[in-house]
């Protein structure tokens, strides 16, 4: 048949209602209860090392991070961090920070008094917060901790370091079971369990829900959603997305965007992290960049303007359109610090950069400004499109200096002060 069968189903573009129905204010900032969807990462610094520790966290928060993470492992890192915030103050960075503790999480916090205030949340594990008999006493140090200075807390479990006790205890249980389910199984139910049976015993010991954050992240894709869509649909806690040891390169962006794409469309994940291994001596900033670009490309958030470039094929020998568009999205992505400020709802902005007339004036019609260079054997003019009307054809060997001439004055002219509306408006 020529003709579709059925219509589409109308929410066939857009995600269910977010998941995290009670909002958690770290710092600043609003986790759950249908704030948007926030982005952190984590520093790879020794926090004793103020200086580094402060120049990366500056840089993540230049990128757009809305949470970051330091490791605090021993004193020397404990008693770096109150000088690590006080000078990130002074720069005027006020991104909340976030304690990773493990193992002595309880030792530093009360010993660092300093440490414990100057953060604005505590992140522990529940499958290393303590062991045996020292469990519930090292998790309730910890926790009262929390709320005398009144900081929310992350109760993290991972894969990698799973409550044993717990882990044995079920599959002891599931052995004994007259249709047993596999080890796999057993081991995502531990690590849901491990996240909210912590959560009840902190709430026990005084440590409010709208204090609490959890989440239980994997490092396999198919486990990391069945784990989470399990804790979803058993809490309505904020819960914080990410797959663990995720990978290098475009490995960890491929299994982190597949599995948190599926969740957060499902509704589920309130702030999110893309746990990326760092090319030896890489940027950082890549894992923000990369949490961005998913939020961005789902339509929960708008961050950066979008660059639509053509993949190029035999028709585009020329690399000409490749040069412009990196040229054009690395000038967007360094300016966007600034431009916040003097350009406010720049980020929604639509730029198209085509390689040849088979997509290129359709593409660059859709977008805000959009420009249809010329492919192989075409002749050389590239005809500019503005909010979908044909605004002027470029040619020589500029082209590619007058399109993002333009550009820049496009978003003058409709986000600076006075601006004029558009055609489209």
């Amino acid at each position: 048949m020529n003709k579709l069968e059925k219509p589409l189903p109308n929410d066939v573009a857009g995600p269910k209602a977010r998941h995290g129905t009670t909002e958690v204010m770290v710092g600043n900032v609003a986790v759950g209860g249908g704030a948007p969807i926030v982005v952190q990462s984590m520093t790879n610094t020794d926090t004793a090392d103020v200086a580094g520790t402060v120049a990366q966290i500056a840089a993540l928060s230049r990128a757009g991070s809305e949470l970051v993470r330091i490791t605090v492992d021993r004193d020397e890192a404990a008693a770096a961090v109150p000088h690590i915030r006080d000078a990130l103050r002074k720069r005027g960075i006020t991104t909340p920070l976030i304690g990773d503790f493990h193992y002595i999480g309880h030792k530093l916090l009360a010993e660092h008094p300093a440490c414990a205030e100057a953060l604005d949340k505590y992140r522990i594990n529940p499958g290393n917060v303590g062991f045996k008999n020292k469990r519930d006493s090292q998790f309730t140090d910890i926790v009262e901790i929390a709320i005398r200075n009144n900081k929310p807390v992350r109760i993290g479990a991972n894969w990698g370091s799973l409550d044993q006790e717990l882990l044995t205890k079920l599959m002891e249980d599931n052995a004994k079971s007259p249709e047993p389910l596999d080890a796999r199984a057993v081991t995502r139910e531990a690590m849901v369990q491990s996240a909210l049976l912590s959560a009840a015993r902190a709430e026990e010991i005084g440590l409010a829900k709208n204090r609490m954050i959890l989440s239980a992240k994997v490092s396999a894709v198919q486990d990391l959603i069945a784990v989470y869509r399990e804790l979803a649909a058993r809490s309505d806690y904020a819960i914080h997305l990410g797959l663990t040891e995720a990978g290098m390169g475009s490995k960890g962006i491929v299994a982190s965007s597949a599995a948190l794409g599926i969740l957060l469309q499902d509704g589920i994940g309130d702030t999110i992290r893309i746990s990326l291994t760092p090319e030896p001596g890489g940027d950082r900033t890549l894992e923000v960049q990369v949490a961005q670009e998913l939020l961005q490309t789902m339509g929960f958030r708008t961050f950066v303007p979008l660059v639509a470039a053509c993949p190029g094929c035999g028709r585009t020998t020329s690399t000409t359109f490749q040069e412009l568009a990196r040229s054009i999205q690395d000038f967007i992505r360094d300016e966007m610090p600034a431009w916040k400020t003097q350009y406010p709802g720049v980020e929604a902005l639509n730029v198209a950069v085509m390689g040849c007339i088979v997509n290129g004036p359709g593409e660059s019609k859709h977008a805000n400004i959009g420009i249809s260079l010329p492919g192989t054997g075409e002749a050389p003019a590239a005809p500019v499109f503005v909010d979908g009307k044909k605004f002027r054809t470029l040619r020589g060997p500029t082209i590619a200096a007058d399109f993002k001439a333009l550009v820049i004055d496009y978003i003058d002219q409709r986000y600076g002060t006075g601006a004029k509306p558009t055609a489209a408006e």
